[in-house]
Parts: structure tokens; sequence; C-alpha cells
């Protein structure tokens, strides 16, 4: 009897969050897991936690040639690759337009992502098969004023997967796109007016449910597909004036102390 050969995934970004519940679901479910991000001890943690086998790589998607680099001695140190995730990214609340955050911003969500999508994609066409994630959001659809380039980052990322799907259909190369709305991880933990929040548990489920039954594009949860088509429709003068009101009151519960004053975000890599 010939013994199946297990499968072998990579996470870009599996700190915290969504892509340390992912790392640990696809573990359970009998991937060996490529683990990625800046921190090496958190990796070290997380890999003593996982069921099965898997390795550690630092990858700063600040370089783009050093991040190609670590991506492909990854996958050979995997020997192989059938999936790779890309988690790994920033939210700056930046309303007064700091240029620094709005331009880390880009170099991480916009090129990070680009970088290990293409990487993982010339490898797949090489290989014949293989699935691309890219984890990017419902905040996608609309732009924020105060969070300008993250919003449009998830739109960038939104685009460029469509894009690759033109490009690579009618092969065994899959690419999804997963749309999360708020998830309880430190990117929005303690922010007041959120609603549907789900854990990263549940959102690592509904993206491994997702990616098992192939699907193109999945929100999660699935019911932000139906708000969001309702919420691209709103006119811009009305979207604009609601939006300013709520920053309004943000910004009264943020001075009384009820969320924080900070920055939300996600370090690269994380």
């Amino acid at each position: 009897m010939v013994k199946q050969q297990k499968k072998k995934a990579i996470i870009i970004g599996t700190s915290s969050g969504i892509g340390r519940a992912l790392a640990l679901r696809l573990s359970g479910e009998g991937y060996v897991v490529g683990l990625t991000g800046r921190d090496p001890e958190k990796l070290k943690t997380l890999q003593s936690e996982l069921a099965g086998e898997s390795f550690t790589r630092q990858i700063d998607l600040r370089d783009p040639r050093e991040a190609i680099h670590s991506l492909n001695n990854l996958i050979m140190q995997l020997h192989g690759l059938d999936l790779l995730v890309v988690n790994a990214g920033v939210l700056f609340r930046n309303e007064e337009l700091d240029w620094r955050k709005e331009e880390e911003t880009a170099k991480v969500n916009v090129l990070g992502f680009m970088v290990m999508a293409d990487t993982a994609v010339n490898y797949f066409l090489k290989s014949g098969a293989g699935t691309l994630v890219g984890i990017s959001s419902v905040a996608g659809h609309r732009g924020s004023g105060r969070s300008p380039a993250y919003n449009a980052s998830k739109a960038f990322m939104i685009n460029y997967m469509e894009g690759l799907r033109q490009k690579l259909f009618g092969t065994r190369i899959k690419v999804v796109d997963i749309r999360p709305g708020f998830v309880d991880t430190a990117m929005i933990r303690g922010n007041k007016g959120l609603f549907g929040v789900v854990t990263a548990e549940r959102a690592a489920a509904d993206i491994y449910r997702a990616i098992r039954k192939g699907k193109r594009i999945a929100y999660v949860p699935g019911w932000w597909g139906l708000f969001m088509w309702f919420a691209k429709r709103i006119p811009e003068w009305i979207y604009h004036s609601g939006y300013r009101r709520y920053l309004a009151w943000d910004k009264k519960a943020r001075a009384a102390g009820q969320s924080p004053n900070g920055t939300s975000r996600m370090p690269c890599g994380s």
C-alpha cells in the first residue's frame, strides 16, 4: 500500500491572531506547516503547540528580495508546497496622514503580499498545482479617512487576486480571496462600535472550509457578503457623512479612555 504524502502549507504571518489559529488548524488536519514571522521566539512557542511536523523561518516583508529568498528556502525545507496563505499585514490609524505609516502599509500590505503571491504562483506553475490564499478584508470595498492606505491596500489585494485567477484560469492552481470582517485580534481589540466580531479560531475554521471547498471568494463570517453588497451601493455622500459622525463619536470615546488612542497594527510577518 502506497503511503499518502502529507500536504505542505506555509502561512505568512503566524505570531498571533488569524495566522496563529490557522496554523493550529492546518496542523491538526495533518498538514506539514511552515511558520513565518519576524519574532523567532513566538514562532518556536507556536511550533511547540502544533500537533504535527512544522518548520520556522523569519520573513520580513519590508525586504522583498530577502523575503523571496527566505520563502524559497522554506519551500525547499518542506520538500514542496501545496498551500500558501498570505496573512501578514499592518493597520495604522492615520488621520493625520503621516507618510511613514502610509509607506509602511504599502510596503507590507501591497508589495509584501505581491512578492509572496508571485513567488508561490511561479512555484505552482512549475509543480502543476497549488492553492494561494490571500487574507484581504471587507475594508477593501470602501475607502477610509482614518486609515486611507489600509483600505486601499486591501482593495489592491482583491483586484490582484482577481487578476491572478484570470491568468491561471484553466490550470490546477487556485487563488482564494478571504475577506474577513471584524476578528478579535490585536488589530481591533478595544475599539468601540464594532459588530459581528468573531474569534480567530472561528475565522480559521471558516477559512479552512473555504480552502477545502475550493471557493474563489469567501467572507468571514459569510453574512458579510450580503452586508457589503449593500454597503458598496450606499451613495458616497451618505457614506462620508455617516463615517465622519462615527469618527467624531469614536474620538470622544477614546478621549474618555473608553478605547485605545494608539496605533492598531499587526507587525509584518507577524
